[in-house]
C-alpha cells in the first residue's frame, strides 16, 4: 500500500475528504518528528511505541580491504510493536 492508497483508505474510513486526510496525516508526522528532534518518545496505544536511540561511536571493519574505520555517534529511530499486534502478526492474523 502506497501513500496515496493509504490516505485513500483513512479518509474513506473516517469519512473525511482526502485533502483533509492529507492534511492530517502531514500534521501527524510533522508533530512526530519535532518530537523526535526533542529526545522524547511516543507510545501509540495497541500499536507500538517509537524511540529515538543513541548508536555511541564504534570501529569498523571494511571487509574487502581490511581498513578500520571510526563510525561517528549518531540518533536512529527504533520501533517496538505491541504485544497485542505481535501476536495477530505471529499467528498471520487469526489470532
Amino acid at each position: 500500500m502506497n501513500n496515496k492508497q493509504f490516505i485513500a483508505e483513512l479518509a474513506q474510513r473516517m469519512g473525511y475528504s482526502l485533502t483533509d486526510t492529507q492534511k492530517l496525516i502531514f500534521q501527524l508526522v510533522d508533530a512526530m518528528g519535532d518530537s523526535f528532534m526533542e529526545g522524547n518518545t511516543i507510545i501509540v496505544q495497541n500499536f507500538g511505541s517509537f524511540e529515538v536511540k543513541k548508536r555511541l561511536e564504534r570501529i569498523m571493519v571494511n571487509p574487502t580491504t581490511g581498513q578500520r574505520m571510526l563510525v561517528p555517534p549518531k540518533l536512529t529511530l527504533g520501533f517496538k510493536i505491541s504485544p497485542t499486534w505481535r501476536g495477530k502478526l505471529k499467528f498471520g492474523g487469526t489470532e
